[in-house]
């Protein structure tokens, strides 16, 4: 199939399934006066750790950001009632992060399949309990035990077995590019979501996590209309470092023209150590400015 935008019909399939997903999320943005193009969000483990959740939250709005991604939780009711008061507050949670680093699969395990798909399973009833519409998985890691095709084959087999699912909750099932030695040019990146041939899959674009090896303007290019959610960070070549944003080697100017060139609205949430007050409002500032085209 070919890497560059999705086909006609493809591209029909995706729509009609998102665009209800897409307008909940645009719509709640209004509410909160917010930016319809790109709103700011900040993983839950990045706030004070002392703080109770209440506290935590109304902290972020303070800071000026608008979402929250969360984890799973295997209690919903408790899940049910933080989605609440991050709605309350007014920073909702968007998105849960599952990963998929211990049960991946790509495993030759059928035991480890069985608990990915399990973890899975919990993390899309996170997701609708939280109020979410995504949750990210890491779909496979290649290592000297898990050759790079049987990665891919086994990934691709057992993934659709959570789309009725997903189906049912409305939740979008977004993987990632990570350092896990899978997915490693833009092209293969989007050939792989194109042959789920499924609308509750697409792509979570984690902007840091390709300079070592390419440049995130491109892969937002060739990625296109298959990215649903953006995690933010930066990273310098020399010495091979994560850093704060805008102090790295990203081409901020350049990711921010690539986005608007295809169009992608939504939230952007970086992916950093915790801090407090005036650290998240310093970083406020920067995606401010990474939003602003600076």
């Amino acid at each position: 199939m070919s890497p560059e935008p999705m086909d006609r019909r493809g591209f029909l399939k995706c729509s009609a399934a998102v665009s209800a997903l897409a307008a909940a999320s645009t719509r709640a943005g209004a509410e909160l006066g917010a930016s319809p193009r790109f709103r700011k969000a900040l993983q839950l483990g990045m706030l004070p750790k002392e703080l109770p959740d209440d506290e935590k939250l109304e902290l972020a709005r303070a800071c000026g950001f608008e979402g929250i991604e969360a984890y799973p939780m295997e209690d919903l009711g408790t899940a049910k009632r933080l989605g609440d008061l991050a709605r309350t507050a007014g920073v909702p949670i968007h998105s849960v992060c599952y990963g998929g680093w211990k049960a991946p699969f790509s495993d030759p395990n059928s035991a480890v399949i069985d608990a990915g798909l399990k973890g899975m399973e919990g993390a899309l009833r996170t997701a609708k309990a939280f109020g979410a519409d995504t949750v990210l998985l890491v779909p496979a890691v290649v290592n000297e035990r898990v050759r790079y095709v049987d990665a891919y084959k086994r990934s691709q087999e057992h993934i659709p077995k959570l789309f009725p699912l997903a189906e049912e909750l409305e939740i979008l099932i977004c993987v990632e590019n990570v350092w896990n030695n899978f997915l490693l040019s833009p092209l293969e990146f989007a050939r792989y979501v194109d042959e789920f041939d499924s609308p509750w899959l697409r792509a979570y674009f984690d902007v840091g996590n390709v300079v070592a090896f390419g440049w995130p303007q491109d892969w937002i290019r060739t990625l296109g209309g298959r990215i649903a959610k953006i995690h933010l960070k930066d990273f310098k070549k020399d010495g091979r470092e994560w850093t704060n944003l805008r102090d790295g080697d990203v081409n901020w100017p350049e990711v921010r023209r690539a986005l608007d060139e295809v169009g992608y609205e939504g939230f952007v949430t970086p992916e950093l150590h915790s801090g407090d007050e005036a650290y998240l409002k310093d970083l406020s500032e920067r995606i401010d400015l990474i939003v602003a085209g600076e």
